[in-house]
């Protein structure tokens, strides 16, 4: 597979208030490969409708849930887990997948919605496939700039539990001529009472 693994580095954004941290070259090129291989071929791909406006619209991507008390995790994204699980110290028991076929699939600028307990938990986000720019701005003070960052073949971004509360993200659609990108994001799903 032809997919831009980056540079092997690390890298901090001491960001005011939240915790963004890359690992670039996380997964070895081959072992990325596989991973990207085996996911696309056998996730059980939706695309979600959801209302905008007045109308009812899909969603630019395809997605794939992996939680408790759903299907059993396949033995890639387990795999995925542990790994990422044992170089950021936290236990996640979710994967959100989501699947963007080229260029013109995005997410638009959000936070992620609070979970019912109140309280936002770490996001751990591996990306396999393309690189796509993941932009991040602070939700009110303006003077602290846009980070756009290119999340690579491999890569393992970490998003503090403050992330969520101090800041939105997204991954803007592009006219380059880019091929496919799968991304997990781990999460912590509260369990349901």
């Amino acid at each position: 597979m032809l997919f831009d693994a980056g540079r092997k580095g690390f890298t901090d954004f001491a960001l005011p208030a939240a915790v963004l941290k890359l690992w670039e070259q996380f997964f070895e090129k081959e072992e990325s490969d596989r991973y990207y291989k085996t996911i696309l071929e056998t996730s059980p791909w939706r695309q979600r409708t959801r209302k905008m406006y007045d109308r009812m619209v899909l969603d630019p991507r395809l997605i794939a849930w992996y939680g408790e008390g759903n299907d059993p995790w396949p033995a890639a994204l387990l795999e995925i887990k542990d790994r990422v699980e044992s170089q950021c110290g936290i236990s996640f028991n979710s994967v959100l997948l989501n699947y963007y076929r080229d260029g013109n699939d995005s997410v638009a600028w959000h936070s992620d919605t609070l979970p019912s307990s109140g309280k936002h938990h770490p996001i751990a986000s591996v990306t396999f496939g393309e690189t796509r720019l993941f932009k991040v701005r602070h939700k009110t003070d303006k003077d602290i700039p846009q980070l756009s960052i290119p999340l690579t073949h491999g890569s393992f971004l970490l998003m503090g539990e403050q992330m969520q509360y101090h800041y939105e993200h997204h991954v803007p659609k592009t006219t380059r001529d880019v091929g496919a990108r799968i991304n997990l994001t781990f999460r912590i799903s509260d369990k349901e009472s």
